[in-house]
């Protein structure tokens, strides 16, 4: 059955590969951007998850073309790295405010639909690092790990009304940030990973899949992580 169904920040990388997954299965996508040029075949909408606003403008758009939002993946995130001593609270606070308080504004407004139908599906994209930890990336790591904590509370909170909340923790996948890294870099990155490589979009993009679908009915608050094994005992 087609769902309509909204990936924040889904015009490139991880979300567009979610994207395109879940278009191919049928299903009414529709994509969030702030910059850049919008992907062809799907619906695209401006918009910047640290703006209430302009959220709440997003999903009547959505609303208006596809129907109440069904499957929800919240998927938009930033990075502002550098180690804690050098990093400007102003950093922190950007990634904290877009990659978690991001999300909640848009699973906020979401739960509005979701609640009228009694169903709902939600998946966090965090990532391994949210787990493990790693240096340069305080911001980022508390940010990805409050997700965590957001979808299980979320869970508890919304169960009786059919509605499930999940994480998807990603490892170093092959996305433009990745290719920021020299051969150097990515050869030491990989030998740290039990499969020996990095993560391809496609198969976050089968997870966020499964957790999304009717197979899945019965999972919520979990963490699946799709990191080649990189963050084992976390």
């Amino acid at each position: 059955m087609s769902r309509s169904v909204l990936i924040t920040g889904g015009s490139r990388g991880i979300g567009l590969a979610i994207a395109r997954r879940m278009a191919a299965a049928g299903d009414r996508v529709a994509v969030t951007h702030r910059t850049g040029e919008p992907p062809k075949g799907l619906l695209s909408v401006q918009c910047d998850i640290t703006d209430a606003d302009q959220v709440d403008v997003a999903f009547k758009q959505v609303e208006a073309e596809h129907g109440p939002v069904e499957v929800l993946i919240a998927n938009a995130g930033i990075t502002k790295d550098q180690l804690l001593m050098r990093m400007s609270e102003d950093d922190f606070t950007a990634v904290v405010d877009t990659n978690l308080t991001g999300a909640f504004r848009v699973v906020k407004r979401a739960s509005r639909g979701m609640l009228r139908a009694k169903k709902g599906r939600v998946v966090f994209i965090s990532s391994a690092v949210a787990l493990r930890g790693e240096i340069g990336q305080a911001n980022y790591a508390a940010s990805k790990a409050g997700l965590i904590g957001l979808a299980r509370s979320m869970a508890r909170e919304l169960g009786l009304r059919g509605i499930t909340f999940n994480v998807v923790a990603p490892g170093l996948t092959e996305t433009a940030m990745s290719e920021s890294l020299t051969e150097e870099q990515r050869e030491h990155l990989a030998s740290q990973i039990p499969l020996g490589r990095l993560a391809r979009p496609e198969e976050i993009a089968a997870a966020v899949a499964f957790l999304a679908s009717e197979n899945a009915s019965y999972i919520t608050g979990a963490v699946l992580p799709v990191d080649g094994g990189a963050g084992m005992g976390h």
